[in-house]
């Protein structure tokens, strides 16, 4: 399934509203870490293919079918593909920068990820793998308070 997505910084909450849509009719709460990450992702990805292109960009969700409680492995695959052919490069951004840090947040997220010429544009995806039913170590990826997400040192506010 996929998104056409304007070259417009507005898109970005239609895409996260139409990934959390596509997510509830799979089987995955929007309550589970993994719905969170990947809305956070989808905003991280779109927003670098409309800002720093300018194009449009097709947004692509791959999800496992028929994912339940008993779902020992799902991945979830996320991909952005634009028209740029400009390689995505990681930026080290300030302690007072207001960008600079989406490939980061990507990289610290998903627990795959890459990048791929595709015809006169590219493609960037991640994928994201359900925690197990029944698994005794937690997950990477915990619930905070107040709607914080922590993962691995880094903490995100879910808005």
């Amino acid at each position: 399934m996929q998104l056409e997505v304007r070259p417009d910084p507005s898109e970005v909450g239609r895409a996260r509203r139409w990934a959390r849509s596509r997510l509830a009719g799979s089987g995955i709460r929007a309550d589970e870490p993994l719905a969170e990450t990947l809305v956070l992702l989808v905003s991280e990805l779109v927003t670098n293919a409309v800002v720093h292109t300018g194009r449009s960009a097709v947004l692509r969700l791959v999800l496992p079918g028929a994912v339940t409680e008993e779902t020992e492995e799902a991945t979830v695959r996320l991909e952005v593909e634009d028209a740029s052919d400009r390689a995505p490069v990681p930026r080290c951004a300030g302690g007072e920068a207001t960008g600079g840090r989406g490939l980061a947040l990507v990289d610290g997220l998903a627990d795959r990820w890459g990048w791929s010429r595709e015809g006169a544009g590219k493609r960037i995806w991640c994928e994201l793998d359900r925690c197990a039913a029944g698994e005794e170590t937690p997950p990477a990826c915990a619930s905070g308070d107040g709607g914080a997400v922590a993962y691995e040192g880094f903490a995100y506010e879910v808005v």
